[in-house]
């Protein structure tokens, strides 16, 4: 594993220790925390109950894109200075992925928020919103399995859709539903 800039090897051993890590929900394999995904799963949870509670649309819409280290810095979480000295010590490959992931994730909730400030008809907020949950769940799957160090999340298949395709199907998507 290589050691991090600004983190000297006996700091990143030390980050990575499984006797510190056990009970901690840090993976003592890939150094990631699963609690980072809470800040996706609560979107998720507010777009699943916007079609039925509109109320909760400012909610979604005060949503902000997080980092890992920036959600770790802002939570409460126990053991939010590890996360973060685990991730910064982590293997760079793990690291990349779930960053990748991430900023996917953040990408589709960024747009879903913008298109939320317009004036939506209930059916188009539906579609919206259901669409939104449908395309990050599996992206929630995946940097879950980054996190608990699963060799095919780290390393997609050669089935798996490039980014390129990810992208067009979001916008494509995103104009059927501004058509209704």
């Amino acid at each position: 594993m290589m050691t991090p800039p600004g983190l000297n090897s006996a700091a990143a051993r030390d980050a990575l220790d499984p006797a510190r890590l056990d009970g901690t929900n840090i993976n003592p394999v890939t150094g990631l925390a699963t609690d980072f995904l809470n800040h996706f799963n609560e979107a998720i949870m507010l777009l699943e109950v916007l079609p039925m509670a509109p109320e909760c649309k400012a909610d979604i819409l005060a949503w902000r894109p997080m980092g890992y280290r920036e959600h770790f810095a802002a939570s409460h979480f126990k053991h939010r200075d590890l996360a973060i000295a685990a991730y910064e010590a982590s293997d760079p490959v793990f690291r990349r992925t779930l960053d990748e992931i991430t900023d996917d994730m953040n990408a589709i909730l960024i747009a879903t928020c913008d298109g939320l400030r317009g004036d939506l008809s209930p059916d188009t907020m539906l579609i919206l919103a259901n669409a939104t949950a449908h395309w990050l769940r599996p992206l929630v799957a995946r940097a879950g399995a980054v996190i608990n160090g699963e060799a095919t999340a780290v390393a997609p298949s050669a089935e798996s859709a490039p980014q390129d395709a990810v992208d067009a199907l979001f916008e494509h998507e995103v104009e059927s539903v501004f058509r209704c």
